[in-house]
């Protein structure tokens, strides 16, 4: 029979299973459930292989299942007496042995069992990683400019943001003109996004680049292996189609966007449109809005007349073409920008990152994405496997929708083209490489919360430490526990005064900004009781007040003064003024920012 081990039959198929009886003429197996098979058969089959080394061959030998099967067929045990006598112990004693022999082939069962799902589900994930493997596509380094910014410093809990370049090809290459319509080659990016993860991992924020916007590309690397020339006043999405290629010029579009905003890009994704449609269809659709109805004519104005509808006015489920189509969409709508389109490719990315977080981080929902996605994905060496790909997305599954948030680069029109607004831009870049989100909180800190000078006692107003000034290491804060806080808008200070602390052995356990950043002096709060580790912490902060709070535990709060670093020694972090945080963000950013978890039909449109 082909297909089958030499020996194998359909008879015995499923012989390890407790429910499958075996067949009268299927060999007796020393690993078979007994009890399952009809009492004919046991007597009928002879054990396998003869007998053992120094074992009689013209009888069964005394006791064993022999015994057992004739005590269970009332048949006379070796002894030759009857069923009054010493018989009836031989009998209880095959019950006896049949079942051991009955539990110890049922656990063999159970054991073979778990042990082959167990193998199952290994090979399983293996097959699924190597599958997903073999999807990934990857762009080489050798095109990223040598001439990069620094990559960003951990905070004090050895935490690092991570900036993620999303590149949305418009490619009608290979099956990707089947989706796109047409058969232009090379390749354009239609969508740009710097997705910021801070560093504390629960706040990120995506900034949109308009395409028709006029920056300056620095030198990319063409095909050829040479080198092109800075290019000034030139649009954004130029850069991707440098060396007019199907596949287009990550590196090129990572390059320019390092150069726009100082900061130093940690991975580039590029998807197309193929990958795109795969990936609504996996996540069954994505629910968007449309401020009114949509046609054929509008999806294209060289059509010459309306046609027929493709979406309707208001709240609806897309996905494949049709989602492409809705994140394409410029005509129609508001003004036909592409400002506007890009206002509903960041409603798209809303309801998406909502749709996947609220399925669960499952393997249900996150393997057919996966799929999907890696089909059509091209990424830097970085994140050229199933693994790592991974492990960045799980870096998100911690931030709540709403502090997930979509920006656009500020800007006007200049002409039929798109100038960004300085001093903004620059402003909101250097927010993010402080690592400060768009309403000022310092995320290199850790977890913000309230500090408790809310609830610091009135009765007690804050008194100057009388504790000496000491140097780290010499105070010994073996067991006692402190909260570190920011009052003030200066960038990673909170990082120097764990530094200190962890020098002389405190436990830090919480570090976050203040409730107010604008606290002149620094400050050692204290619960009931807890005065003299106040004063041990206030050691190492020389000028920092003591004040008494309602609240348990210890809570040091830094001030102007210790950014400053007017006390000088080691309380300072070694002393010299701390770099000056970016200026506040025009309230035109933060005021135009999307959350994930706002409505599918607000801020959908432009002009």
């Amino acid at each position: 029979m082909s297909g089958q081990r030499t020996g194998s039959s359909d008879h015995d198929a499923g012989w390890w299973r407790d429910d499958a009886p075996y067949q009268d003429d299927a060999p007796l197996r020393d690993d078979a459930p007994y009890g399952s098979t009809p009492r004919s058969s046991y007597a009928a089959v002879p054990r396998q292989g003869g007998a053992r080394r120094g074992e009689q061959q013209d009888g069964p030998r005394p006791g064993g299942r022999a015994e057992a099967r004739r005590a269970q067929q009332g048949g006379r045990s070796g002894n030759g007496q009857g069923p009054g006598g010493p018989e009836a112990g031989g009998r209880a004693a095959a019950r006896a042995a049949a079942g051991r022999g009955k539990k110890k082939n049922r656990r063999k069962v159970v054991v073979w069992v778990a042990v082959s799902s167990l193998a199952l589900v290994a090979v399983a994930g293996g097959a699924i990683y190597w599958k997903l493997n073999g999807n990934i596509s990857t762009f080489g380094q050798d095109g990223v400019s040598s001439d990069r910014p620094a990559a960003a410093a951990p905070d004090a809990d050895g935490h690092t943001p991570l900036n993620i370049l999303l590149i949305g090809s418009d490619s009608r290459g290979g099956d990707n003109k089947d989706f796109g319509g047409g058969g232009d080659g090379g390749a354009r990016s239609d969508t740009t996004i710097l997705l910021h993860v801070y560093a504390d991992h629960k706040h990120a924020v995506g900034i949109s680049f308009p395409r028709d916007s006029l920056v300056t590309i620095p030198k990319c690397k063409l095909p050829n292996g040479k080198w092109t020339n800075e290019q000034h006043n030139v649009m954004f999405n130029a850069a991707f189609s440098v060396g007019d290629t199907d596949q287009g010029n990550p590196a090129c579009t990572q390059n320019t966007v390092e150069k726009l905003t100082n900061l130093r890009v940690d991975h580039t994704m590029v998807v197309n449109f193929e990958g795109f449609a795969n990936m609504t269809a996996a996540v069954g659709g994505v629910e968007v809005c449309m401020p009114n109805a949509i046609y054929e004519g509008d999806l294209n104005p060289n059509l010459g007349h309306k046609g027929k509808q493709i979406f309707a006015k208001g709240p609806q489920t897309v996905q494949g073409q049709q989602a492409l189509d809705y994140v394409r969409l410029r005509h129609g709508v508001g003004d036909g920008s592409d400002i506007g389109r890009m206002k509903r490719q960041q409603a798209f990315m809303s309801a998406l990152i909502k749709d996947v977080k609220t399925k669960g981080m499952s393997p249900t929902t996150l393997l057919p994405l996966a799929d999907a996605a890696t089909k059509s994905l091209i990424v830097d060496e970085g994140l050229g496997s199933a693994v790592k790909l991974m492990n960045f997305a799980m870096t998100m599954k911690d931030i709540d929708l709403h502090n997930i948030k979509f920006v656009t680069t500020p800007w006007k029109y200049e002409g039929a083209r798109v100038a960004l607004v300085e001093p903004d831009t620059d402003q909101l870049f250097a927010a993010l490489k402080a690592d400060r989100t768009l309403d000022g909180q310092d995320a290199s800190a850790g977890s913000s919360s309230p500090t408790p000078a809310a609830e610091t006692s009135s009765s007690a107003p804050a008194a100057p430490s009388s504790a000496p000034a000491a140097e780290a290491g010499t105070v010994k804060g073996s067991g006692i526990r402190v909260g570190v806080y920011n009052g003030t808008t200066t960038a990673g200070l909170t990082s120097k005064a764990v530094t200190t602390l962890k020098a002389s052995k405190f436990t830090v356990t919480t570090v976050a900004n203040a409730s107010t950043q604008n606290h002149a002096t620094t400050v050692v709060q204290y619960g009931p009781g807890e005065k003299a580790a106040a004063q041990s912490v206030a050691a190492l902060f020389p000028g920092a007040a003591l004040e008494t709070s309602t609240r348990a535990g210890v809570s040091l709060v830094l001030g102007k003064d210790y950014a400053a670093g007017n006390g000088g020694g080691s309380g300072s972090g070694g002393g010299g003024a701390a770099s000056a945080a970016p200026g506040p963000l025009p309230t035109t950013i933060s005021a135009q920012a999307r959350s994930a978890d706002d409505d599918p039909c607000s801020n959908v449109s432009y002009g």
